[in-house]
């Protein structure tokens, strides 16, 4: 396919041939199922085999709970010990991708065409792609990530992030942050961005359905309505929800500690599974409402809560310590960067493995839930700007959050505490910071609703981002489908729940980041194609 071909509106051809046995009207490679009533308007080929496979996942995982758990953890380790390379170059890869569209003369391309106006404020903007795109994770680690590093090198661990002999004081803080900041900030943000900018573009701009497949029209051409298009969304389909059910077991495990601590709450599976089931109820709420009246509103919500709690421990703890160990953070980052991101020649194959490779595999399975939904939020906004709002801005304010909780519980545990956090779990340990400052009782209650808060945005939106591809890139698509993806993705965390727990979350998370990782690093080429024969 030529430039000149990429550059207008791409037709998409008339309806599939039928795979599901049931009265349906055909449209643009939809069928709309009756089913009791209720019409459905799905992809036939993606929402049947995704569901189907899932719905069979489940009931293997809940027959099998107490043997497949091992079987998890093994896939786990295999991918992690065999492939931790291939995941850092491609980390790798969509970062430098984004810098150069900020700095290249593509980034005058606007979103939409010429003429197009953003549909949100840049306050509304932030606020949804923002609790979309970390939420729960960056609750649940702020402090037993930068803990966890600390104690490691201090320690001399054989998990400390680079390896190498003890250090102490401040460069193992600095160590310590700078690891932290380089899981949470460039990478994944720019794993997002690359998706998210993908779909934009050959959905506003070519004309294209809003699915994963429309990316890779510049190297599929027509097969892209086959099934080489089948498969890159039913990939899509699986990594979204797998890595959708792990942020909501973490959420689960969190939340549950948070309650325990708080009113004694028993600590036990039961309690997380009714967990998942009461706050997946919100979400269906949220669901129904749609993205206007439901998951903007909310998302703000969330970013206001986020932002108070925030502010209470840089008020709180060491203020002008924090501020100034933030420049510190930020130039330690920069410096351990090409040695944190260096794909051979380490000496920390524990770090690398068993942190750096699960975090980028849990990015890019969060790719196509963050990157649909930051598009759908993205019209009118040029690549410029579109990068910089993206990556470097949350970069930052992640950043920020992250020395903010993160040094002050290192400052408090080696002046106060003495191991008293550290020794904690991870789910508690951002409840035995709290607990160490003042106002306990009512942070700790807004951690609890922070939580929750997080954790229904996560499944409202994901739920509305896998509707959206199963629906063949359809944005009004019936309400029933969201609520059936929003209750199935709240199974499916229920299932790896009872099936082993967080490490059977974090195997499938791996197992569906892997295969796409590879339509990731795809997708970056056609992108290029795309904006080149785009007039800026």
């Amino acid at each position: 396919m030529t430039d000149q071909t990429c550059s207008g509106l791409i037709p998409v051809p008339d309806g599939p041939s039928n795979l599901i046995d049931t009265d349906y009207e055909v449209g643009q490679d939809n069928i709309t199922p009756r089913i009791a009533g209720v019409a459905f308007d799905v992809h036939n080929v993606v929402f049947t085999i995704s569901s189907i496979s899932i719905a069979i996942f489940v009931a293997i995982t809940l027959l099998y709970k107490d043997t497949i758990g091992p079987v998890f953890i093994d896939l786990r380790d295999w991918l992690t010990s065999s492939f931790d390379w291939f995941f850092l170059i491609a980390g790798n890869s969509f970062v430098l991708l984004c810098l150069y569209l900020i700095v290249s003369p593509l980034g005058k391309v606007r979103i939409g065409g010429r003429d197009a106006k953003p549909d949100y404020s840049y306050g509304e903007w932030f606020s949804m792609l923002f609790a979309a795109g970390m939420g729960i994770g960056l609750v649940f680690y702020a402090v037993a990530e930068p803990l966890g590093n600390f104690s490691a090198i201090t320690t001399g661990s054989s998990w400390a992030p680079l390896g190498g002999e003890a250090l102490s004081g401040v460069e193992a803080e600095r160590l310590a942050m700078a690891s932290t900041i380089y899981h949470w900030a460039l990478h994944p943000w720019a794993t997002y961005a690359v998706l998210a900018l993908g779909l934009a573009l050959f959905a506003y701009n070519k004309g294209l359905p809003l699915t994963v497949r429309s990316i890779f029209y510049p190297i599929l051409g027509e097969r892209v309505w086959g099934w080489p298009g089948h498969i890159i969304d039913i990939l899509a389909v699986f990594a979204t929800l797998f890595g959708l059910a792990t942020s909501l077991g973490v959420g689960a495990e969190q939340a549950n500690a948070g309650l325990h601590h708080l009113f004694g709450l028993e600590v036990s599976t039961t309690a997380k599974v009714a967990l998942i089931i009461v706050i997946s109820g919100i979400a269906l709420c949220s669901v129904v409402l749609g993205l206007d009246k439901g998951i903007k509103h909310l998302s703000t919500f969330n970013v206001i809560l986020a932002a108070l709690l925030l502010a209470f421990i840089v008020l709180a703890g060491p203020s002008l310590g924090i501020f100034q160990k933030l420049f510190w953070n930020l130039e330690a980052y920069l410096e351990y960067l090409p040695a944190l991101s260096n794909p051979i020649g380490r000496i920390d194959d524990n770090f690398r493995q068993g942190s750096t490779t699960f975090y980028w595999a849990w990015w890019f399975s969060w790719a196509p839930f963050v990157g649909m939904f930051v598009a759908r939020i993205s019209r009118g906004r040029t690549v410029r700007e579109f990068m910089l709002c993206v990556l470097i801005i949350p970069s930052v304010v992640t950043t920020v959050w992250m020395t903010a909780f993160g040094d002050t519980a290192i400052d408090l545990e080696t002046t106060t505490t003495l191991g008293k956090i550290a020794g904690a779990a991870t789910e508690i340990q951002l409840f035995e910071l709290l607990s160490n400052l003042p106002l306990a009782q009512i942070t700790s209650v807004l951690g609890v609703v922070l939580i929750i808060t997080f954790f229904v945005t996560s499944s409202d939106s994901g739920s509305l981002v896998i509707d959206t591809i199963t629906a063949g890139g359809k944005v009004d698509a019936p309400v029933q489908q969201r609520i059936f993806w929003a209750t199935l993705v709240g199974l499916v965390a229920i299932a790896l729940l009872l099936g082993g727990g967080l490490s059977s979350l974090q195997a499938m998370t791996v197992s569906t980041g892997f295969p796409f990782a590879i339509v990731l690093l795809g997708a970056c080429f056609a992108i290029v194609k795309g904006l080149r024969s785009e007039p800026r």
